[in-house]
């Protein structure tokens, strides 16, 4: 199943996306995505049992939001795909290199990134990203997918200037608007194999990244067990989890993003993520 937050006739509401419908649930469950999300399988199930009692509303009258607003924790993997660490000619990592973003650097599908004047050699990271659907502490890499309410797409933007001014990535990373989600949010149950899937990037059309998740150093489970080892993991919380090889500083010469660039990123079994680039 589809979830899907967005705004419609300026509201916030929550619903599911179905066969290009887009079918708006919040009268029935009353609250966000979040709220359905934390009563587990039984919000899942009401979820989509009320697509039989709603009419689908107009889907290009709306504005696409994250698919969870606000969440606890926004975390992110560094090179955790092999070939990303080769084309930025460093060695796999022994451990999940965790870095955080903030929830002000989310944004959804088809909003605008915005670069700041103090920001240069923007680029692009096409991810899939996890949220939490229980409460996560300790857990064994054999027991961490079960807890996942589901997968979407994310585009870790990064200023590479920032990011390399120090050790730790976050400043240039936790920018505003620099963490475009979206557009939905899968449940575990529509993908077979999350380590199994292709993740492709598109640049003004031009495909610059064509990845796959098997290629991860760490996988999903993994990184949910070694994070949960420390932090404790709340229903709603975001893991990026890493970005194939094909970004821009990784490219000879380096191709970074300028106003105006479209980027387009789709991962198998979720959908595609679109923003367009734009001065501050």
């Amino acid at each position: 199943m589809k979830l899907a937050t967005f705004a419609y006739k300026k509201e916030s509401r929550w619903g599911v996306l179905q066969e290009g419908q887009l079918y708006d649930l919040s009268p029935m469950v009353p609250g966000t995505l979040l709220t359905l999300l934390k009563r587990g399988r039984a919000g899942i199930a009401a979820a989509q049992n009320g697509i039989s009692y709603v009419r689908p509303v107009p889907i290009d009258d709306v504005t696409w939001l994250p698919p969870v607003l606000n969440p606890g924790k926004v975390l992110a993997i560094g090179k955790n795909y092999h070939a990303h660490a080769a084309e930025l000619d460093s060695v796999a990592p022994d451990y999940p290199m965790v870095f955080n973003k903030t929830a002000s650097s989310l944004i959804g599908h088809k909003q605008p990134v915005v670069i700041p004047a103090a920001v240069q050699k923007t680029d692009y990271e096409g991810e899939l990203v996890v949220v939490i659907g229980r409460t996560c502490t300790n857990v064994s890499e054999a027991d961490a997918l079960d807890y996942v309410a589901g997968y979407t797409i994310g585009n870790d933007v990064s200023a590479r200037g920032w990011q390399r001014r120090t050790s730790q990535f976050a400043m240039g990373k936790m920018i505003d608007t620099f963490g475009p989600v979206g557009p939905v949010l899968v449940t575990p149950d529509s993908i077979p194999d999350v380590q199994n899937l292709a993740v492709r990037t598109w640049v003004n059309g031009d495909l610059r990244q064509d990845g796959n998740t098997r290629d991860m150093i760490f996988s999903v489970a993994h990184t949910i067990s070694y994070i949960s080892q420390i932090v404790t993991l709340h229903v709603g919380d975001m893991i990026f989890t890493g970005t194939p090889d094909g970004v821009g500083a990784g490219r000879k010469p380096p191709q970074f993003l300028q106003p105006g660039d479209r980027v387009e990123i789709e991962i198998e079994g979720i959908g595609r993520l679109v923003n367009h680039f734009t001065a501050a």
